[in-house]
């Protein structure tokens, strides 16, 4: 698929429905007008009333690799939601965002140029990062452009950007003065691959294979009550960093550890064993080693009992001077070899294989560790209720996502830790004082700064006088940055003059709509609640639209190394994007769904037929009749049951029902409309009745279905209806169709379309042409008020209406048996029976529900019976979901 550039120069082509539809010339050629008329442009405006405006808090992609189909799907899904508001409210800001800072960003670097970050300066670096990243932006833009998203691109943002910056360091500030930020040293989870600390959010299960060790460990003392215990642990290389022993209070036969001293083995360093009610009795021996740190309850443990730290681990994985012998190796190569070692010296009492779930960091699958350093946190533990009435206080689509939301703040154990040791993101506005320690903030009118470049704002430290510096070298969690886009979008800043917050653009805010995916509601949404809620104490969108994921054809998740991955440049070098975007609404809103080539099939068809039955359309009736005083009852109806879309679409779109919205209109455009309709427009051309509900149906069915095929209906639209000149006149900027109020007998009319229906193919079976007259039919059914369209269409000479059904019986068509149950029940029987049977000797009694036949009952399980009706009458009989038809 050519790229919008591509045709930037090219002499501009007038719109024509002439031949059959050309996506390659079509898309490219709208997608590159919708950018340069600034068709999808935002113009902000202070003074606005926000009930006006539909505002989109878009997700900032990752700078992370290419487009994938996750965002093909999702970047859909709101263009679906942005075209629709745009048409039914008038103003929409879709912006669009690159979240280019962070750990991401780096691996990438590092990957494209085959380097580590740990080679070069800083700033190196970082000017590295934002080269490959501008390489990656430029391509990923060219591609979302490719999908006709109707994304403001005069209204974007990068996360490292110096304004992005400024707003980021902001808030940092702002949060600080409130008391809700603070530094402290303590254990934090920490990635050992990409030598960080990371947030509770950033850490996932995976399941891995292991082993239980049951370790003996020796008393110490004469008067011990016995010579050793055992501990069973996965992590035998923690041994070196064991501070204390625990025991559950309520573990009778342990008791008797509690208040002696236990001999590490091989390391021979002496630990006290204590009591804990936290300790899980079922795991293991019951017995646990509390080692500083292997997980959450050592912490716990550590700081309840005020547990001395030994750290045998350091930040890249590697074994420390404590581990002794073991020192410099890796902690996987530690495990086998302190295992092997305990074997040796007769400690080691079992081994067997497990499987069970370690927590890893989401971006590299690396197992975490717990380190003691100086973080920054933001707290959160004590507003939890505060942000779940929040959540609450949203409308969720789908409303079961908010489960997810609520049972992550449920789940809750730590404060948010917003510091990363990296190279490439936002620093921290901070500097401290080298002989106190005491933090210096940076004045809010020099922001953005970098702390490693630019000097403190005061000479010497205010809480001790001393005059020396030491700069943070640290950087915000990219999170902490991404959680800022609604801030960020609406021009949130500080303003000198008023000493307040103040934003560029209040009228946006809150936004109307945050979409993303199902597995960032922990990451990007529930952060985005925290900081926005904080400085604004608002909740920062009215409503969120959560997006599943494309799966495999297999309805397995698509991953590189399963080899299942569906890229989508391939799919859109093949389809058009229209087909694309139909598939992209072919499940509700927050569903996993297997992409399915069929759907594309499905959407290549439906852009066929709506060019087609245009083209249809333009030679039956001119492009803008009157409207006659009386539409004949079929014209009449039709515009009554497009009234009935209409609204239906309307509901759909509003609660984000796209799949509802897709086939509920598929249905009546291909089946009603085009099926139908048509062919009975095809005998009454000249009818100024069938023009005016010919075209206003078109018109309406290519604004009704331009949120979804933006191309194909602007092509058509400007080829048929568009008067402007000049400025493009776009379909994507005309109000959404609301009901006219056409009143017809819906019921009579679906049943008259039936009638028809079945007579065309009665005169298609029986080889008649469909101008063919038919003498004589008569009619069972609802069609009061259709008789003389169903004449005229149908050519029939004499019509009747029958005010009672024609007499029809019920018969015997087949009974079939389940032989494999009758054989072994019945044996020779069987024969019998079957003879029987095709005697019509048999008897079926419906109220027992049983089949007397030989001499023998078979229960209703045995047998089935297919019934036929049959007309005994002359002519011959048709029967339609509503209707009864005899043509003679």
């Amino acid at each position: 698929m050519d790229s919008p550039e591509q045709n930037a120069d090219a002499e501009r082509r007038e719109p024509s429905l002439e031949g059959g539809y050309d996506p390659e010339t079509v898309e490219s050629n709208w997608q590159q007008r919708w950018i340069d008329e600034g068709v999808y442009a935002y113009e902000g405006d202070e003074e606005r009333d926000p009930n006006t405006v539909y505002a989109i808090d878009t997700p900032p992609p990752t700078v992370s690799g290419s487009l994938h189909m996750g965002h093909l799907y999702g970047h859909t899904l709101q263009d679906f939601a942005a075209r629709f508001q745009r048409m039914h409210d008038g103003d929409v800001l879709f912006p669009f965002g690159y979240d280019d800072n962070g750990i991401a960003s780096e691996r990438l670097t590092e990957k494209e140029l085959d380097i580590r970050h740990q080679e070069y300066e800083r700033r190196e670096f970082q000017e590295l990062c934002r080269e490959v990243c501008s390489e990656y932006e430029d391509d990923f833009t060219r591609k979302m452009q490719g999908l006709g998203c109707s994304i403001d691109w005069d209204n974007t943002y990068k996360t490292i950007e110096p304004r992005v910056q400024r707003i980021s360091q902001l808030s940092f500030l702002d949060l600080y003065e409130k008391g809700r930020e603070y530094r402290k040293k303590a254990p934090a989870i920490w990635c050992p691959e990409c030598e960080t600390a990371i947030s509770q959010v950033e850490m996932e299960d995976e399941e891995r294979g292991s082993h239980f060790n049951d370790i003996a460990f020796e008393l110490v003392g004469e008067d011990a009550p016995r010579d050793e215990f055992l501990i069973s642990t996965t992590r035998p290389e923690l041994i070196p960093a064991c501070v204390s022993v625990f025991v559950h209070p309520d573990d009778d036969d342990n008791q008797d550890l509690v208040g002696e001293t236990a001999r590490i083995p091989i390391f021979g360093h002496e630990v006290p064993i204590i009591e804990d009610e936290r300790v899980d009795m079922e795991k293991g021996s019951g017995i646990v080693m509390c080692c500083t740190f292997g997980d959450q309850k050592d912490i716990e443990w550590y700081q309840a009992h005020d547990l001395p730290l030994r750290v045998a681990i350091d930040e890249s994985a590697t074994m420390t001077d404590l581990a002794g012998d073991y020192e410099g190796l890796s902690t996987e190569e530690a495990r086998e070899a302190i295992v092997e070692d305990l074997d040796e010296a007769g400690y080691l009492r079992d081994r067997w294989e497990i499987s069970h779930a370690v927590q890893v960091h989401e971006r590299c699958d690396t197992p975490v560790e717990y380190r003691v350093s100086k973080q920054w946190y933001v707290e959160i533990l004590d507003h939890k209720e505060e942000y779940l009435e929040a959540g609450r206080e949203m409308d969720w689509y789908p409303e079961k996502m908010f489960t997810r939301y609520r049972h992550w703040i449920e789940g809750l154990e730590w404060d948010w830790l917003i510091s990363r040791q990296r190279d490439s993101g936002i620093p921290f506005p901070v500097w401290y004082c080298e002989d106190c320690d005491h933090p210096i903030m940076a004045h809010r009118e020099e922001l953005p700064v970098d702390p490693l470049s630019d000097d403190p704002p005061v000479e010497s430290c205010p809480e001790c006088g001393h005059d020396g510096f030491e700069a943070e070298e640290d950087v915000f969690d990219t999170w902490a940055t991404s959680s800022l886009t609604p801030l960020i979008n609406a021009g949130w800043d500080w303003d000198e003059e008023s000493e307040e917050f103040t934003m560029d653009n209040p009228e946006l805010y809150p936004f109307d709509l945050r979409p993303q995916g199902h597995d960032i509601i922990s990451f990007w949404l529930f952060h985005t609640i925290v900081k926005c809620y904080e400085h604004t104490g608002e909740v920062p969108f009215d409503a969120t639209m959560i997006n599943g994921h494309v799966l495999d054809e297999n309805r397995e998740k698509m991953s590189k190394s399963r080899g299942n991955v569906v890229e989508p440049d391939e799919v859109l070098a093949e389809y058009p994007v229209d087909a694309v975007r139909f598939w992209a609404a072919s499940a509700a809103v927050g569903d996993d769904f297997p992409y399915q080539e069929k759907d594309l099939t499905a959407g290549e068809k439906l852009l066929r037929k709506l060019w087609n039955a245009s083209k249809l359309v333009d030679t039956l009736a001119p492009a803008d009749p009157d409207e006659p005083d009386d539409l004949e009852a079929i014209d009449r109806w039709l515009l009554a049951e497009l009234d009935a879309a209409v609204a239906d679409l309307t509901d759909h779109l509003e609660a984000y029902e796209f799949a509802k919205a897709r086939d509920r209109l598929r249905t009546f455009f291909w089946n009603t409309f085009c099926d139908d309709y048509l062919e009975i427009a095809k005998t009454r051309e000249d009818e100024p009745s069938t023009q005016y509900a010919l075209r206003t149906a078109h018109r309406t069915f290519l604004e009704l279905w331009a949120p979804f095929l933006p191309h194909a209906t602007e092509e058509i639209w400007q080829a048929t209806y568009a008067t402007a000149d000049g400025a493009l006149d776009s379909i994507h900027t005309r109000d959404w169709p609301e009901p006219e109020g056409h009143e017809a007998d819906l019921e009579a009319g679906e049943t008259a379309m039936e009638v028809i229906s079945a007579l065309r193919r009665y005169k298609s079976e029986n080889q008649l042409p469909l101008n063919a007259d038919l003498e004589s039919v008569a009619i069972f059914g609802p069609i009061e008020g259709f008789e003389d369209a169903i004449q005229h269409v149908m050519h029939v000479a004499d019509l009747t209406v029958l005010e009672e059904p024609p007499e029809i019986t019920t018969e015997v068509a087949s009974i079939d048996l389940d032989y494999s149950t009758l054989g072994p029940t019945f044996g020779s029987k069987v024969g019998e029976i079957d003879a029987g049977i095709e005697r019509g000797e048999y008897e079926i009694d419906d109220e027992d529900g049983v089949l007397r036949v030989a001499g023998e009952e078979l229960a209703d399980d045995l047998f089935e019976v297919e019934l036929e009706r049959a007309y005994s009458g002359e002519g011959e009989m048709i029967e339609t979901e509503s209707a009864v038809v005899i043509v003679e």
